[in-house]
């Protein structure tokens, strides 16, 4: 059984995180030939002051992208 596993930023639209479901769903059925029932999946929402890149926080980088100090 396929588990899908989404990680990103958060999504506070409930309708567009349920198209996201049902769509990378059906996809991952069609791939593998699973009924859509054999498929489980988890969606993993990070907000910008838990993700690191290159070794600094994204919220960071984004206030000093902006011109903006923390």
């Amino acid at each position: 059984m396929p588990t899908i596993i989404i990680e990103g930023p958060p999504v506070k639209d409930l309708e567009r995180k349920r198209r996201l479901a049902k769509e990378v769903t059906e996809a991952v059925a069609k791939f593998y030939g699973y009924p859509i029932e054999k498929i489980h999946g988890l969606i993993k929402e990070n907000p910008p002051e838990n993700v690191i890149v290159a070794g600094e926080l994204l919220i960071d980088r984004r206030q000093r992208a902006a011109g903006k100090s923390t």
